[in-house]
């Protein structure tokens, strides 16, 4: 699905919208044009960049939009039954407003109702990012099933996955389903617990209130003067009681450093003692894992507030807290929205807590994206989430520059999880970890989100620093690209930027990679101009992971097309379209592009193949009952390395239901 655009009055015509639709997708990237370049400098505009609001400034900002739900719900022509929540106000230096919104329905939360609207102080057209396309309409008022068979299908969908302990409290809340296919009432359910391997469990489960079907699930526990233990000595902020230190920051929102003391559950006790000394370096200590969680927590709050004038994870002045020696070697870290807080094991053996410091930022980061995007934790928004935290952590590790702990493009180093020497991930080629993909693909949706963060995390090394080898602090790297072709990096710290500022002003909790490359490519045009170094190295940076074209509309290869027009019949046969190529050495690309323009109503009846020279078929999209969009215009990547590039290669399609037809209008395929 390509983003569709239109204007529409806003605010009593005081702000007029140009709608971009970021529409949920799990198959491919689209294959829209980019913005036509303009004339504009390369330089950086201030104006675009983040404005540093203190907590009292956004709260206000907050109130004033509250203020004017109503009016800017008329104007974006919703239902009668329709409410906008403000949920967070970002605010640029030149003024201009990103106001992130909630939506309800007959009082039912909307899950994928939300979008953003960011309004300009000079009444220029602003831009409204929805995470869904779809209107609220043609929903059912009542349930046919009870809530208890909601609960019971989220406590089987939760035993599916090795829970421990699962269990609801209250009753499923009805929602609104609207984040994929048409928007039907359905219940929530949240199961508690343990995960497999003892981190808490709090895994959303939507089920069809009619039909009693699981529509989606996703995972709310994102996985993830002190002597340190990773990052050597180092100054900590803690405050005195009497004759009592106690581990509490009060410069940054007086966040805590707490004890569980091997326990799985509550707060902890706060760190305190009779000095202002934590820690020995050695795991054995109990305060060594306490002086690292202290210290990544400080250096993410002043990362975010000296960078992108931020105060603390919501933006409000308010410090999260940490809980250290989690379980009995537990090999974990993770971060919880319930509680606004960062928990972390000991590893194996008790010996090698999770408290580096990339790792540390890590984890308050989900936090970040929780309070903005809020990505959901499953398919590809669910890589962008992990990706994200990867992203915005290895900004603050070159941020903070501590010669213990030298910035770097590896994630988790330090803690050396595999008793081997290696990281967790590795930025530049995330392939190299085993599981992670360096390019897009349509099934990336369907991989573990720790791994379908690959992309991303290729794609933020790739713009930092650019492809090939290179040296950084001491640390080798070797960046490929899938389409073969150079990337020139902008430098680390424009990329942090143009993500951090997509994430807060762009993606919304449906963002998919094709919604991610639109994001930092309009802020990359906001920031620098769309005829900069940057917005072309944005592009191409994507392209390098398989994610749209290179600038200039190059392909990075020859492009080989049939544009001959062909019917599909309606629940008829598969037809084909060829395309023969000949004087191609070798074989295809691992990362072959497919692109195809089909006209078709109700396009959830199409099955799509790509069909190789030597009848190997590669499926490029399933049929679904509820995708009731029209027309495919869709760029996929597969990996067709195992055929020679040489050959009568097809695209075959098949309409499996009644009533809708169309017709393929061209495809192409592009070649190294």
């Amino acid at each position: 699905m390509r983003p569709t655009s239109h204007r529409r009055g806003v605010a009593g015509g005081a702000l007029a919208a140009a709608v971009l639709l970021a529409v949920t997708a799990t198959t491919a990237p689209a294959a829209a044009a980019d913005p036509a370049p303009a004339a504009e400098p390369a330089a950086a505009r201030t104006g675009a960049l983040p404005a540093d609001v203190s907590p009292a400034q956004r709260a206000a900002l907050i109130r004033a939009a509250e203020a004017k739900t109503g009016s800017v719900a008329a104007e974006l022509g919703l239902g009668e039954k329709e409410r906008l929540l403000v949920r967070d106000v970002v605010k640029d230096r030149d003024g201009t407003l990103h106001t992130r919104y909630e939506r309800t329905w007959a009082g039912l939360p909307v899950l994928g109702g939300d979008l953003v609207v960011a309004a300009a102080p000079d009444g220029t057209p602003a831009t409204v990012t929805k995470a869904s396309r779809n209107a609220l309409k043609g929903i059912a008022t009542e349930a046919e099933i009870a809530p208890s068979a909601a609960r019971k299908q989220a406590l089987h969908a939760a035993e599916a996955h090795d829970a421990e302990k699962a269990t609801t409290d209250g009753a499923p809340r009805q929602v609104v389903w609207n984040a994929d296919g048409k928007p039907v009432l359905a219940f929530e359910t949240v199961v508690g617990g343990l995960q497999h391997d003892g981190t808490p469990n709090e895994l959303h489960v939507v089920t069809d209130a009619a039909t009693g079907e699981k529509l989606h699930e996703w995972q709310a526990v994102e996985n993830g003067t002190g002597n340190t233990r990773y990052s050597g000595t180092v100054t900590l902020g803690s405050t005195r009681s009497g004759s009592t230190w106690n581990l509490t920051d009060a410069g940054r929102g007086n966040h805590r450093t707490n004890n569980l003391n091997r326990s799985t559950s509550g707060t902890g006790t706060l760190f305190s003692g009779p000095d202002d000394v934590w820690g020995n370096g050695r795991a054995s200590n109990t305060e060594t894992a306490a002086a690292d969680a202290a210290y990544g927590a400080q250096a993410t709050w002043d990362y975010y507030k000296d960078v992108h004038g931020r105060s603390g994870i919501r933006g409000d002045g308010a410090g999260a807290y940490s809980r250290v020696h989690y379980g009995n070697n537990y090999v974990n870290a993770f971060w919880q929205d319930s509680c606004f807080c960062m928990t972390y094991g000991d590893g194996a053996g008790n010996a090698k807590p999770l408290t580096s410091l990339d790792v540390a930022a890590h984890e308050m980061t989900h936090g970040l994206t929780s309070v903005t995007a809020r990505l959901v934790y499953s398919g590809e928004s669910g890589g962008l989430n992990e990706a994200t935290s990867d992203i915005l952590a290895t900004a603050v590790e070159f941020h903070e520059n501590n010669a213990a702990d030298k910035g770097d493009y590896l994630i988790g180093e330090k803690i050396d999880i595999n008793g081997d020497g290696t990281p967790l991930r590795y930025m530049d080629k995330p392939s190299r970890d085993g599981k992670s993909k360096d390019s897009w693909y349509s099934g990336i949706g369907s991989v573990d989100v720790h791994y379908s963060s690959g992309p991303a995390n290729h794609f933020f090394y790739l713009l930092s620093e650019g492809s090939g080898a290179r040296t950084v602090n001491g640390v080798s790297y070797d960046s490929p690209t899938a389409d073969g072709l150079p990337v020139t990096g902008i430098g680390r710290d424009k990329a942090a930027l143009i993500w951090f500022k997509a994430l807060t002003t762009k993606f919304t909790s449906t963002t998919n990679y094709a919604g991610a490359r639109t994001g930092t490519l309009a802020v990359a045009g906001e920031l620098y101009g769309t005829s900069s170094a940057e917005y072309k190295a944005v592009q191409d940076a994507w392209a390098g992971v398989a994610v749209g074209a290179r600038s200039g509309g190059g392909s990075g290869g020859t492009t080989f097309e049939n544009t001959t027009p062909v019917a599909i019949p309606d629940a008829g046969a598969a037809v084909t379209s060829d395309i023969t190529v000949a004087n191609r050495a070798g074989n295809a690309p691992a990362a072959l592009r497919v692109t195809v323009d089909i006209s078709h109503t109700w396009r959830g009846d199409l099955v799509i193949d790509l069909v190789g020279p030597d009848g190997t078929a590669y499926r490029l999209k399933n049929a679904s009952s509820s995708d009731s969009a029209d027309d495919v215009q869709e760029t996929y990547t597969v990996n067709a390395s195992a055929q020679t590039a040489n050959g009568t290669w097809k695209l075959r399609v098949q309409d499996t239901a009644r009533s809708d037809t169309g017709r393929v209008n061209s495809w192409k395929i592009v070649l190294p």
